[in-house]
């Protein structure tokens, strides 16, 4: 099962998107563009899923995912997150300080073997 929650740019929405990218394009990473903008990191909000998985008859869930902010956030609304299932991850020129923000401000967990060097 995949559920789609239409939450550009970590909850900020589409414009606010493009407007941290022209941020980042100036300096700033991911999230410092997400702050000077006047949000949090992170804004998403999964409320949504627990209705949608019980109705289905889903009762708990592996998550893919390297973001234990998204474990957390899930449980706290009440979905029983059986598994995390990490994501292979390709580091290159273009998303290697991506990557970095992502782990040290965000504490993505990125496991050596899964985020290796890409030419």
């Amino acid at each position: 099962m995949l559920l789609y929650l239409r939450q550009e740019g970590r909850g900020i929405g589409l414009l606010n998107k493009i407007k941290a990218y022209h941020l980042q394009d100036q300096g700033a990473d991911t999230v410092e563009a997400n702050e000077q903008l006047g949000f949090a990191a992170d804004m998403r909000d999964y409320s949504i899923c627990l209705p949608m998985l019980k109705h289905l008859g889903i009762n708990a869930v592996r998550l893919m995912t390297n973001n234990p902010r998204k474990v957390k956030a899930l449980e706290a609304a009440g979905v029983t997150v059986a598994e995390r299932v990490s994501l292979q991850v390709g580091k290159n020129f273009h998303n290697e300080g991506y990557l970095q923000t992502k782990m040290g401000k965000l504490g993505h967990m990125m496991q050596d073997e899964h985020f290796r060097d890409q030419e």
